[in-house]
C-alpha cells in the first residue's frame, strides 16, 4: 500500500531533491511549499503552496490525505514567526505561536512535533535522503588550510558549537582567532558577509551544530550561496563538521570552491 509523505518545503534545491529520493522509496509526496521550492512541480506528485500565517489548511490537507509522515525540507526565514503580533493569521497558526514558550526555533519545534504526533504523523529525520550530500570528514577541495588557517579552523569550531549549544546560531568568522562575526536571527551568508568585511582577506568561516541537534527540523547545510558570499570576501577557509552539515550540490559547490582558491574542510567534532 503506497504511503503519503508530507514534505513541508522552505527555499532551494533539497525539497526536490529529498521528493525525488522519497518517491524512489515508495513514497505518494504531497509537497506544501512555504518558500519559492526549485523544480517540485516535476517531483511531486501534488504540490500546495502554503503560508505560515495560514496553517488551519496545511493541518486539514493532512488529516484528508491521509498522510502519514511529514519531512521538512529546505531554507526557512524564523523571522517570518516574530512579526505576527497584528498580522492576519488564522487559529492554528495563533495557537502554535500561544503554545510556545517563545519563538525560538527549538520551542516552536516541540509545538509542531506535539501537533503532528497527536494527529498520528511522524516526523522523519531527512538524513536518510541526502547521500553524499552529507561530507566524511578531510579537505574537500584542491587548496588545504595552511596551519594558522587550521589554528582559526578548530578555534572556530569550539566557538560555533557553544554558539549553536546555546541557540544562538550556527555560523562564526573569525581570523587570527578574533571572532568577527556570530551568526543570530540573520542566517548564515548574512553572517558571512559581515564577518568577511570585517575581517578582510583570508577569513575562516565554521559552521557547526549543537550536540543535540534535532535534524528533523533542521538540517543544516552549505551550499552555492555559501561559497558565493565566501568568494566575495576574499575568505581562505569554509569549514563544516563531518557528517553533521551538508553540503548541497556538493559537486557544483566544490567547483565553485575551486574557482575562488577556497579551502572547504569537513572537520570531526573533537
Amino acid at each position: 500500500m503506497e504511503r503519503t509523505l508530507a514534505l513541508i518545503c522552505g527555499a532551494g534545491p533539497v525539497p526536490a531533491w529529498m521528493a525525488r529520493q522519497a518517491r524512489q522509496d515508495g513514497w505518494r509526496v504531497l509537497a506544501f511549499t512555504f518558500a519559492l521550492a526549485e523544480g517540485m512541480a516535476a517531483c511531486a506528485d501534488r504540490v500546495v503552496p502554503s503560508r505560515v500565517t495560514e496553517l488551519g489548511p496545511v493541518l486539514a490537507a493532512f488529516q484528508r490525505e491521509g498522510v502519514e509522515a511529514a519531512l521538512f525540507a529546505g531554507k526557512f526565514w524564523m523571522h517570518e514567526l516574530l512579526h505576527l503580533d497584528g498580522a492576519q493569521v488564522d487559529a492554528a497558526t495563533m495557537s502554535f505561536a500561544a503554545r510556545a514558550e517563545s519563538r525560538s526555533d527549538t520551542q516552536l519545534s516541540r509545538v509542531v512535533l506535539a501537533t503532528l504526533e497527536g494527529l498520528g504523523i511522524s516526523i522523519l529525520d531527512p538524513r536518510r535522503f541526502m547521500g553524499d550530500w552529507l561530507a566524511g570528514a578531510g579537505v574537500l577541495t584542491a587548496r588545504t588550510p595552511d596551519e594558522g588557517e587550521w589554528r582559526d579552523v578548530r578555534a572556530g569550531l569550539r566557538v560555533a558549537r557553544a554558539l549553536a549549544d546555546h541557540g544562538v546560531g550556527q555560523t562564526v568568522v573569525l581570523r587570527h582567532g578574533v571572532v568577527t562575526a556570530a551568526e543570530a536571527a540573520e542566517g548564515t551568508t548574512a553572517a558571512i558577509e559581515r564577518g568577511v568585511g570585517l575581517a578582510g582577506k583570508g577569513a575562516v568561516i565554521v559552521k557547526a551544530v549543537s550536540s543535540d541537534h534535532d535534524y528533523r527540523f533542521d538540517l543544516p547545510a552549505v551550499g552555492a550561496e555559501t561559497i558565493e558570499a565566501a568568494a566575495r570576501g576574499e575568505a581562505g577557509v569554509l569549514a563544516i563538521q563531518a557528517g553533521r552539515v551538508a553540503i548541497l550540490e556538493r559537486a557544483r559547490a566544490l567547483a565553485q570552491a575551486d574557482v575562488a582558491g577556497l579551502a572547504v574542510v569537513a572537520v570531526d567534532e573533537e
